[in-house]
């Protein structure tokens, strides 16, 4: 299983690395990396992504995870974890996106979701690629039975809550134009970090997906995001925002919420570069006309 999780992360990486960008300096000026998400204004769009388990990292790692976005104004998103550790999260004042597992019963499910909306999250939604596992059975996560979702109950989910709903792991125009219909105000595409061999890189079914949701949706892009580099090309081909996961580890072990905060806020910086170099004065103004594919 672990070498296909590194096959799916090598060709994305390669990708992502296969991207260039044209330079245009011109009547260039410092930008504003400022995006609104869900009705609310951020300093930049690079969010945490939906990381869990985080005590083996540091102390309370998720809720340092979420201070320091809090410190950087970036949204946070969050995986598996009890009500108590969600509270403390939200407690930092950090926007919180809770994403839920596919739990084999629905009741968890909604249960899961009224305790994101009691602990005081800005959103909520569900993670539909761990449904299944390796072995070609329903995957099982933590002890915890999972089992795949129908667009009925996707449709369920989303009616059960007044926040905005997100769904995690989509990698196909058909999954994002189901998502649409389901109701849901975002997606994340992604491949879960390499957890089918061969997967197609976010980036490359990226302008596909755009095409098919237009601006009904909000766009975020996880796996292998690792600088403002990264962000950029992620924005160009039609994202709305990045999330950054393992990137951040490193910066959480050794320093807590302010390693997370310095991480975001050197990524912000780095965008903000790329930005100046090629004439986009805000996040809009970014499109794929500056993409080219190396093919030497």
């Amino acid at each position: 299983m672990e070498n296909d999780r590194l096959d799916s992360d090598r060709i994305t990486r390669e990708y992502y690395d296969s991207l260039l960008i044209a330079m245009r300096h011109i009547d260039s000026v410092i930008p504003d990396t400022g995006v609104k998400l869900f009705g609310k204004r951020f300093s930049m769009p690079i969010c945490t992504a939906a990381l869990s388990h985080l005590n083996n990292t540091c102390e309370d790692g998720m809720a340092k995870m979420a201070e320091g976005a809090f410190m950087a104004d970036a949204l946070c998103f969050s995986g598996m974890g009890e009500a108590d550790e969600l509270k403390r999260m939200c407690e930092t004042d950090a926007s919180v996106i809770k994403i839920v597992k596919p739990h084999e019963k629905n009741e968890k499910v909604f249960a899961k979701i009224l305790e994101a909306e009691e602990a005081g999250c800005f959103g909520v939604g569900m993670d539909i690629d761990h449904a299944f596992s390796a072995d070609g059975n329903y995957d099982n996560v933590c002890g915890l039975p999972m089992r795949p979702k129908s667009l009925r109950e996707l449709i369920s989910f989303v009616e059960s809550t007044h926040l905005p709903f997100v769904i995690k792991g989509v990698l196909s125009v058909q999954d994002a134009k189901k998502c649409l219909e389901a109701g849901a105000k975002g997606i994340v595409v992604s491949h879960h970090h390499g957890i089918m061999r061969s997967a197609v890189p976010p980036l490359m079914v990226l302008p596909e997906i755009k095409k098919a949701v237009g601006s009904r949706m909000t766009i975020f892009v996880d796996c292998d995001i690792e600088s403002g580099m990264d962000a950029y090309k992620a924005l160009a081909l039609g994202a709305d925002a990045v999330c950054v996961g393992r990137a951040i580890m490193g910066p959480l072990k050794d320093n807590g919420a302010a390693g997370v905060r310095d991480k975001l806020n050197e990524m912000k910086a780095e965008l903000t570069a790329v930005m100046e170099r090629t004439a986009c004065d805000r996040l809009n103004k970014i499109d794929d006309s500056v993409i080219y594919h190396r093919n030497f």
